[in-house]
């Protein structure tokens, strides 16, 4: 009699502790664009999956959610953001946008003004935020891709938001970690691309990861 109750005990309680252990793990949003969907790539060795992987091994509780579209822009992402930010509730956010705006020749201005929207949802939503810089190919001109490249260092002053500086940094300048269209990085890149995203990213993850472990003791 005892077993089978402890039986019917475990069948009722084990569902909901599952989903209280889901409910307590801090999420990680990564609205990114094609560096971050891994285009080109099988989706499990794109930087984000490996971020997701280093995660896991350095211990820490949080679920990595890649909600990166090639070939968004960031007008795109303020269309996307508000219904992610209710579906997930993330903890962090890395926004990992402008680069096709870049691309396409859209004023800095224009891209800055997206960004700190960007920004100003996420941290309304009570999201630390990562802001990934990218600097452009040399043929759109030195004045226009120093403008550019600066746009994602001041709105991560204006913000207080966290800046990786160079997303593709050791990567754009080495062919051989290119794919043949000059833009994508490879496979052998994206070790790389994750290092460098690491050691911005680690702090909010331990901030979030302390506050997670706060409230389910409480």
């Amino acid at each position: 009699m005892a077993r089978l109750l402890l039986v019917a005990l475990l069948t009722v309680w084990m569902p909901w502790s599952v989903v209280a252990a889901s409910s307590r793990a801090p999420v990680v949003l990564v609205l990114g664009d094609s560096l971050s969907a891994g285009y080109g790539l099988p989706l499990q060795q794109g930087w984000v999956s490996l971020l997701q992987e280093r995660i896991r091994a350095e211990g820490m509780p949080h679920r990595v959610v890649n909600a990166s579209i090639s070939g968004d822009t960031t007008a795109g992402g303020l269309s996307r953001l508000p219904a992610l930010l209710e579906e997930h509730r993330p903890d962090v956010v890395i926004l990992e946008l402008g680069a096709n705006d870049g691309l396409r020749g859209f004023a800095p201005r224009q891209i800055a003004d997206a960004l700190e929207r960007l920004v100003g949802l996420a941290v309304d939503a009570d999201s630390r935020v990562l802001i990934a810089g990218i600097r452009l190919p040399p043929n759109y001109g030195a004045a226009y891709a120093e403008r550019f490249q600066r746009v994602f260092a001041d709105v991560a002053a204006r913000t207080d938001a966290t800046l990786v500086p160079r997303l593709l940094q050791d990567v754009a300048e080495n062919g051989e970690l290119m794919q043949a269209d000059g833009l994508h990085p490879s496979a052998g890149a994206q070790p790389q691309i994750l290092n460098n995203v690491w050691p911005a990213l680690r702090p909010l993850l331990e901030a979030t990861a302390a506050g997670a472990a706060t409230a389910s003791s409480s």
